[in-house]
């Protein structure tokens, strides 16, 4: 994930966004301007396309045919309102307010030795929230690093196989500063596809998060199934109590 200077700013106030949005449920101009769901954007061809609002719920936007992100699968923070009007093969027909991708990613090989060199080991925080989640086959996470001292500097974040063939669901999130250590807090969002971890086969499996933060390595543990997904709201449990949630 290559995040650039204006990324960064967005990702400030994408922390003041997140921080409300639970709380608001009409649909008042002013509600619109905050995120009120998280979704996969699947294009159908060139000229189709729906929406994955949770593991199970599929939508149909009738305010637009094709995707506004091209062919590419992505995750996508967005707000909408249900409508009444035919959703076809769908479950929901929905108006989408305003919609903004994700910076969505495969995971990466182990390289084992070689894993600081190519990804870095650049503390992160995984913050726990409702965007922080596996659903719909990709993990998504909201977290929080220092960067803004060398504007010129790119930040790049990626989520590791597990070098252990008998522990196929731990996976390590890795975050290469490029030097940039300095500056303020600020937050971005980033979602992994999990399609090269093995197929659970109807299972409900725990995957193992585990990345190197301010106060040392920590891990979350989320429950996956390749087949049926996690709740939306699911919970991440941590390991150690001192992590950062806020």
């Amino acid at each position: 994930m290559k995040i650039l200077k204006p990324l960064l700013l967005t990702g400030g106030l994408l922390w003041f966004l997140l921080l409300f949005q639970s709380c608001l449920d009409d649909d008042s101009p002013e509600n619109r301007y905050w995120p009120n769901a998280l979704v996969t954007v699947k294009p159908v061809g060139e000229n189709a396309v729906y929406l994955q609002l949770d593991d199970k719920t599929t939508v149909l936007p009738v305010n637009f045919t094709k995707s506004p992100f091209g062919t590419k699968e992505v995750r996508a923070l967005m707000n909408f309102k249900e409508v009444d009007e035919p959703s076809g093969i769908y479950d929901k027909a929905v108006h989408v307010h305003w919609i903004d991708s994700i910076r969505t990613k495969p995971m990466v090989p182990d390289l084992g030795d070689e894993n600081d060199a190519e990804y870095g080991n650049d503390p992160v925080e995984i913050i726990n929230d409702w965007v922080t989640i596996v659903e719909d086959g990709y993990l998504t996470l909201r977290f929080r690093t220092v960067w803004g001292g060398d504007r010129m500097k790119i930040h790049y974040i990626n989520l590791v196989e597990s070098p252990d063939p008998g522990k196929p669901y731990e996976v390590e999130l890795r975050h290469n500063a490029s030097g940039d250590v300095y500056g303020n807090m600020g937050d971005a969002l980033v979602a992994f596809k999990l399609d090269k971890l093995p197929d659970t086969e109807g299972q409900t499996v725990k995957l193992k998060l585990k990345w190197n933060s301010f106060s040392g390595e920590k891990s979350a543990e989320f429950d996956y199934n390749s087949h049926a997904s996690t709740p939306a709201q699911s919970a991440v449990t941590y390991e150690r109590s001192e992590v950062n949630i806020k």
